[in-house]
C-alpha cells in the first residue's frame, strides 16, 4: 500500500521525534560532565545530530520510501563522521560521545541507555543475508575503538573495553577486554546495577597472569637469598651442581649401552 503524506501523520512523527530527542539530550546531560546546557547540546553534539538524522531515515525506510533514507544517512555521515545504516534499530537514550568513526550496521539492534565512544564499530563478519550485526542490550558501555562483530548479543550492563574485538556473545554484567575479547568478572561478582563510563581502568586477564608469575618469581628469589644467608651457599649453585651430576649420570649410562 503506497504511503500517503498527511498533516496528521507528520504531526505524529514530529511529536515522536521530540520525545526521542528529549531522551537523548537527558542522556548527554547525565553522562557527559562537559555538557553545559540544552542549547549547547543541540548545537554542538555530533552524536545527537547523527541519532536525529538516523531516526528520520529509519522512519522513512520503514514506510518503504526508497533511496532517500540512504541519502540522509550519508549526509549525516558527511556532517558528523558517524555512519548509521537506516535499517539499524536504536532505543532511547543513546549517547555517542565524540563519535568520529563510529559505524553501526544495517541489522544492528541497540537497546536503551547505551553509550558508544569514538571509533566503535558494530559490524558484520561476512556477506550473509539476514541478521548479521550485533544486538546491544540496555545500559551497555562500549569503549573507544572497540569492534563488536557478527550476529552476537552483548548482555545488559556489560562493559566493552577500549580497542577490544568481540566475536562471541557476552553475558549480562560482564566486562570484556583484549583481542580477541575475553570476558572478565570483577572479583567474581556481578557488576552492580549502576552505570559507569570509566572504560580504561578495567581488569585485563593476561596482564593479571603475568603479574602473578612475576610475584612467584620474586618469592623464589627471596627464598634463595634466605637459603644463601643461612647456609653460605646459593641455591643456584646447588641446582647447577645437580644438573652437572645429572648430565654425568646420563653420559655414563650412554657409554654402558655402547
Amino acid at each position: 500500500m503506497p504511503w500517503h503524506w498527511s498533516s496528521e501523520s507528520l504531526r505524529h512523527v514530529t511529536d515522536a521525534r521530540k520525545c526521542e530527542m528529549y531522551d537523548e539530550i537527558e542522556a548527554i546531560k547525565e553522562r557527559d560532565p562537559a555538557a553545559r546546557g540544552t542549547f549547547e547540546i543541540l548545537l554542538s553534539y555530533s552524536g545527537l545530530h547523527a541519532v536525529v538524522f538516523h531516526r528520520l531515515a529509519h522512519w522513512l525506510l520503514k514506510k518503504g520510501i526508497p533511496v532517500l533514507p540512504r541519502l540522509i544517512s550519508q549526509f549525516s555521515r558527511f556532517l558528523t563522521g558517524i555512519e548509521i545504516h537506516p535499517g539499524a534499530q536504536i532505543g532511547k537514550g543513546l549517547f555517542i560521545d565524540h563519535g568520529m568513526g563510529v559505524v553501526i550496521g544495517e541489522t544492528t539492534i541497540i537497546g536503551d541507555n547505551v553509550t558508544l565512544f569514538q571509533g566503535v564499530t558494530l559490524g558484520g563478519t561476512g556477506k550473509e543475508r539476514g541478521k548479521r550485526h550485533p544486538t546491544i542490550e540496555n545500559s551497555v558501555t562500549i569503549g573507544a575503538g572497540a569492534k563488536v562483530l557478527g550476529n552476537i548479543t552483548i548482555g545488559e550492563y556489560s562493559y566493552i573495553g577500549s580497542n577490544a574485538v568481540v566475536l562471541k556473545d557476552v553475558s549480562p554484567y560482564c566486562t570484556v577486554v583484549g583481542v580477541p575479547g575475553i570476558i572478565v568478572r570483577r572479583e567474581g561478582k556481578r557488576v552492580p546495577r549502576t552505570l559507569t563510563f570509566d572504560h580504561i581502568h578495567i581488569p585485563h586477564p593476561l596482564l593479571e597472569r603475568i603479574n602473578r608469575v612475576q610475584e612467584e618469581i620474586d618469592e623464589i628469589i627471596t627464598h634463595c637469598r634466605a637459603f644463601r644467608d643461612k647456609h653460605g651457599v646459593h641455591c643456584y649453585d646447588i641446582l647447577e651442581k645437580w644438573e652437572k651430576e645429572k648430565a654425568a649420570k646420563k653420559s655414563r649410562g650412554e657409554e654402558k649401552k655402547s
